[in-house]
């Protein structure tokens, strides 16, 4: 099987990722380092604190995850302040965000493409004493090479949608081999949990601990930073209300200003923030937004869990369209009423928790969007009944991170006692 599984991905790599990697090469500032080192070709100096030291190798794909990974690294370096810590990432996104608020992680690296002689050359390079992947970020030649070196792996804040499980099935062997390298699957919910053990994972060596993003501290902020991004923003005491559409996609741009044009008709002081998932798409957002006569667009990765916070209305976006939504625990932290649209298949678990506590509302299109929209504008009540009820969700589910650090502890020493 892995014969077979690495034939096609070098075909792959030789005839759709390596072209497109040297076009990006060519058109986009800064990825020739993201290149080298998904290729595997890290300089000696971007991991000599990490390499060789039984250093803890985080991994996870994109800003999600890095928001998820952030508070275990404080916890890390807290109760075990001698261990080193490396974060990877696979998008330009992730890798951005596990720089800006990580500042505990002592390396930072892009994720080795899983071909076998990258994921092999790497793993050798670092030696780490444990790998821990982040919701399901499985690469078979990656931990293929963990397996053969004898070094312990973890899944934490294990995450599997009811898709994944159908797709995974379809690996046979290869998702054997690695579920069976995986020493302890920490995992977000009971669902996860049964999801991972249809998959063939050992039930024994699987723990529910919840969701560590529940546990993130990065997007707090203080009156003074929320008074400096109102004054950047240009926001003034009569903006009111203001209205945060946070992760949007194609299409969602022009569903949220519409119905933001018809809020404006009755608070013509009402203000809105568009911060879209994929920063490529700015000019594109402009070009939307100078049809309504508006333009606002943020422009700095990470900025958003912070920005929740100057809104009275939030909008997640990644769920009017097909695609599964995004994170509504960062408005949540915020104490923020939240809209979501009908897909949220990827957070099913932190939209029930947060709809039944009737913190979160789904809308189905522009119209319900606009409904919602003059709904919690005009009733003060609700608005703040539904902020109260997001971060009471917050303080009742924290606690994921020490109980993964708990778990963590124990394969560490035991892994510490087998190598005696």
């Amino acid at each position: 099987m892995y014969i077979l599984y690495n034939i096609l991905i070098i075909l792959v790599f030789i005839f759709v990722a390596l072209p497109y990697f040297l076009y990006r090469l060519v058109v986009e500032k800064g990825f020739g380092h993201r290149f080298r080192q998904n290729m595997g070709l890290v300089r000696r100096e971007e991991i000599a604190s990490v390499a060789d030291t039984n250093c803890i190798w985080l991994h996870g794909a994109s800003v999600g995850e890095m928001v998820a990974i952030s508070p275990l690294v404080k916890e890390i370096k807290n109760l075990m302040p001698e261990r080193k810590i490396l974060v990877s990432a696979v998008t330009v996104g992730g890798y951005d965000m596990a720089r800006q608020i990580m500042p505990e992680a002592d390396a930072i690296i892009n994720f080795p493409l899983d071909l076998p002689f990258v994921a092999s050359s790497m793993v050798s390079r670092i030696r780490p004493g444990i790998f821990i992947m982040v919701e399901t970020e499985l690469w078979p030649n990656f931990l293929r090479a963990i397996r053969e070196r004898n070094i312990p792996a973890m899944m934490m804040n294990g995450r599997i949608s009811e898709k994944s499980a159908k797709s995974y099935r379809y690996l046979s062997g290869l998702l054997r081999d690695m579920l069976n390298t995986i020493n302890l699957f920490c995992m977000q919910s009971s669902i996860d949990a049964k999801y991972i053990t249809q998959l063939g994972a050992d039930p024994e060596k699987i723990i529910v601990t919840g969701n560590t993003k529940f546990d993130q501290t990065y997007a707090e902020v203080s009156p003074e930073d929320l008074a400096a991004y109102k004054a950047e923003l240009g926001l003034g005491e009569d903006a009111c209300p203001v209205i945060v559409a946070g992760s949007t996609h194609r299409t969602e741009e022009e569903a949220v200003l519409t119905s933001f044009t018809a809020l404006r008709k009755k608070y013509p002081h009402a203000r809105l923030i568009i911060a879209p998932r994929k920063l490529n798409r700015i000019e594109e957002i402009k070009k939307v937004n100078s049809k309504f006569g508006y333009e606002m667009v943020l422009d700095t990765i990470g900025e958003l869990g912070r920005i929740y916070a100057i809104g009275d209305i939030v909008f997640v976006g990644g769920s009017l369209v097909r695609y599964g939504g995004h994170n509504v625990l960062e408005p949540a932290a915020h104490a923020k009423p939240i809209l979501v649209g009908p897909s949220m298949e990827d957070f099913k678990d932190s939209y029930a928790l947060l709809s039944k506590a009737g913190a979160c509302r789904m809308v189905s299109d522009t119209a319900g969007l606009t409904e919602a929209f003059l709904e919690i504008a005009d009733d003060d009540v609700l608005r703040k009944k539904m902020g109260d009820a997001s971060i009471q969700i917050i303080r009742e589910n924290r606690g994921a991170a020490l109980k993964t650090i708990h778990y963590l502890t124990d394969l560490l020493n035991q892994n510490d006692l087998a190598g005696k």
